[in-house]
């Protein structure tokens, strides 16, 4: 038997960063329910094997801990070290590791800045490009990028690195589905709008977010599901939500002045500036 046909006959495993809560266990719930085994990597080591040791009983599936802290320039390499350790081959990459970081650009140190970039646009293409060769050398493969819609629309005060990252991810995400589509991996950029996480508690905008209306939000769940499907039917920039994909639409039609001042309008009320 070669080495394709002794894979083809095995379950497949995705690897999830960022996985101890939120989009990511939710993608972990998605996953695990079609019968994927699992990585789950994030800081937090207690939150993550709770979820493994749940979701291994739920869905019998073997769910792998490694706990990683993706701020660290060295960590994408020891990472992907680590698994191949365990003798475990990764056929589903979801890069979902991220924060924001709240308040002005002058507002946090650079390093605050930097290590923010590290995890959300370095150690994303880093883990893609270390595990993308393997994915191309067996005919399978999936990536998904957990960006944002703020990639897709004009930034307001406050989101100055974020979004700017969101949008590298995205064009960085389109271009390589384009590159790797031939040899059976798909690629796609995972674009949600306002999501029930703990997201806005991180950045400490809870209060300020929760005035805005229920109709602009969406349920992690739902985000992860509609990845799972996006990117099994190869859609290079999926975005969650009637909501959102709308939005997406009108600033592409509508003249720039006007999306500017409605994005700075908006964005007072869900940033610290």
């Amino acid at each position: 038997m070669s080495a394709v046909q002794e894979w083809t006959t095995t379950r497949k495993t995705v690897l999830i960063t960022g996985a101890s809560s939120g989009i990511g266990a939710a993608f972990a719930e998605v996953f695990a329910a079609k019968g994927f085994d699992l990585i789950l990597a994030a800081r937090r080591g207690e939150r993550l094997r709770a979820l493994a040791d749940r979701l291994g009983q739920s869905h019998q599936v073997r769910a792998h801990v490694i706990v990683s802290d993706l701020s660290d320039p060295r960590e994408p390499a020891r990472l992907c070290t680590e698994i191949a350790s365990r003798g475990l081959v990764v056929d589903v990459l979801v890069n979902n590791a991220g924060y924001g970081v709240p308040g002005t650009y002058l507002d946090s140190p650079w390093e605050t800045h930097h290590a923010m970039v590290q995890v959300m646009v370095v150690a994303l293409a880093e883990l893609t490009h270390r595990l993308l060769p393997g994915m191309i050398e067996r005919r399978y493969g999936r990536v998904i990028n957990v960006a944002s819609l703020a990639g897709l629309v004009p930034a307001p005060a406050g989101h100055t690195l974020y979004a700017a990252s969101k949008a590298l991810v995205v064009r960085f995400s389109e271009a390589l589905s384009g590159e790797v589509s031939q040899f059976g991996v798909n690629v796609t950029a995972l674009c949600p709008g306002f999501t029930y996480s703990e997201f806005h508690d991180v950045t400490g905008t809870r209060e300020k977010v929760s005035k805005l209306p229920a109709w602009l939000w969406i349920d992690a769940d739902s985000v992860a599901r509609f990845g799972y499907d996006a990117v099994m039917a190869g859609t290079p920039i999926a975005i969650p939500g009637r909501v959102s994909r709308a939005i997406a639409v009108l600033v592409r039609i509508v003249p720039m002045s006007i999306v500017n001042a409605v994005g700075r309008r908006l964005g007072k009320t869900y940033r610290k500036t």
